[in-house]
């Protein structure tokens, strides 16, 4: 079947697709930047929920990243390991765990405060222009949510 750019099945028109790809290419840019740092990119997430407010419990940092307990725990005990991070028992719930930055942890922010910056650098598109389409990006996720 010769497909047409009016076929709704064909791939480049497909919403799905264009989020999967672009979310790998642009995750695959950070990587450069993040490399140096010794965080992967799904660390990184972690760290920039912490350098927003410290210290958290598993279960806020895993709803605000969108992320399963199963999945966030390897990553904050390699965070852990690495000196960045402290997993507790939380004082206010003890079936809580809460996570804290380390003083290494908070002096990482600064050395990372360089990657939005080399990231849209690296992209050529204007903040403003970036900003806006995560702007929209966060929009449509909001609509997902209450689909």
């Amino acid at each position: 079947m010769l497909q047409t750019a009016t076929d709704p099945l064909s791939l480049d028109r497909q919403l799905c697709f264009a989020l999967v790809a672009t979310s790998r290419s642009v995750v695959g840019l950070y990587r450069e930047f993040l490399e140096p740092l010794g965080l992967t990119h799904p660390q990184y997430l972690v760290m920039l929920a912490l350098w927003e407010r410290d210290p958290r419990s598993v279960r806020e940092i895993a709803g605000e990243l969108r992320l399963e307990s199963a999945t966030l725990s390897p990553l904050l005990k390699r965070l852990e390991a690495s000196g960045y991070v402290r997993r507790s028992r939380s004082t206010e719930d003890e079936r809580q765990l809460a996570v804290s930055l380390t003083t290494a942890g908070r002096s990482l922010r600064d050395r990372a405060e360089t990657v939005p910056v080399a990231v849209a650098a690296r992209l050529g598109w204007p903040v403003a222009r970036l900003e806006a389409l995560k702007d929209e990006l966060t929009a449509l996720l909001e609509v997902v949510d209450h689909a």
